[in-house]
């Protein structure tokens, strides 16, 4: 079964936060290491990644979790696997590859597992592509405004790494994710087509960005319908928002994709907002209440969650989309 076969008959359900669940486990540095990184000379601890390496059973667990809580699509753990994002502890292009590769296997592995359970909802992996944490677009130097901190190419080099990676290991989906400044995606896009273009093969590109504070714009200052034109040239599977606000605040952006995209629409949004202490308090049952409104409105095709979610969140939002119709768009568009 095709997955523009399966959006077109429900709402697929995309999984919730990992490093939530990553956190439950209470991992110390002797987590983030194995024989080839005893004599690393940086901290690791934080490098959620690198655990699809060192601890495969803890991410392999995870995935699990959220696919018996009802998850149609999964997330690979390389949210900060970019050569960019990973320099910060100092790991080069051979560790990037096989993060990449070994959550993408893992993933897969688990995917492949409750699929053949139950073939007829079958399940589905995204590789997760961050927005690194570099901007071409944005200064880092508020003394220097024309200063920045990557290029365009530089981008697209590590882009295309991390999808070829992925690729290899076997997802079915790139997801470009949390996207704050629409030249990083536009580097993403181009990186994933010129990889295709060498493969001979297409796959299907999810796009998510975030809305960051109460403006509903992006960091990178475009309103929701500007990032959606900017992004419309690419064939895309969807087009999405996810992170930074929680589900009642994102409504009014997810109204617009949705009566403007000719893609399928996305919506992960975090468990509520953080409180004093930067913890999401939001109940699975509260989160389910809100982004049943999507639902309602018909607003989204695919459903999940971001910061702060659990797969008791993903299983309130899992039965209760059960009960609704997806979005309706043209298919002829993707």
């Amino acid at each position: 079964m095709s997955l523009q076969t399966e959006l077109a008959k429900r709402i697929l359900i995309l999984d919730g936060a990992m490093g939530t669940m990553i956190q439950r486990y209470k991992l110390e540095e002797a987590d983030f290491r194995n024989k080839a990184l005893s004599s690393h000379n940086h901290q690791l601890k934080g490098n959620n990644d690198l655990l699809s390496v060192t601890r495969p059973d803890v991410i392999k667990a995870i995935h699990a979790q959220y696919l018996e809580a009802g998850a149609d699509i999964i997330e690979t753990n390389t949210f900060s696997g970019t050569t960019i994002a990973q320099a910060d502890y100092g790991l080069g292009e051979d560790w990037v590859y096989q993060i990449n590769y070994q959550s993408a296997k893992i993933a897969r592995e688990v995917a492949d597992e409750f699929t053949a359970k139950n073939p007829s909802k079958p399940r589905f992996v995204a590789g997760s592509i961050g927005p690194t944490n570099k901007t071409a677009s944005i200064s880092p130097d508020v003394n220097d405004p024309g200063f920045r901190g990557i290029t365009f190419d530089e981008l697209v080099i590590a882009f295309k790494a991390q999808c070829k990676a992925l690729i290899e290991g076997g997802v079915d989906i790139l997801l470009f994710e949390t996207i704050i400044d629409t030249l990083n995606a536009k580097a993403a896009l181009y990186a994933a087509q010129e990889l295709f273009d060498e493969m001979g093969k297409t796959y299907p590109i999810m796009i998510s960005g975030t809305i960051t504070d109460a403006s509903g714009r992006t960091l990178s200052g475009q309103t929701t319908e500007a990032f959606l034109i900017s992004m419309e040239h690419v064939p895309l599977l969807s087009i999405g928002l996810n992170c930074a606000l929680g589900a009642e605040a994102l409504r009014p952006y997810l109204q617009v994709l949705a009566s403007k995209s000719s893609f399928f629409v996305s919506a992960y949004p975090n468990a509520g907002l953080p409180n004093e202490m930067g913890q999401y308090d939001q109940s699975a049952e509260a989160m389910m209440k809100q982004v049943e409104v999507f639902c309602k409105e018909g607003l989204v095709n695919i459903l999940g969650g971001c910061c702060g979610t659990t797969p008791d969140h993903i299983k309130a939002i899992a039965d209760m989309a059960a009960q609704y119709e997806p979005r309706k768009i043209a298919l002829a568009n993707n």
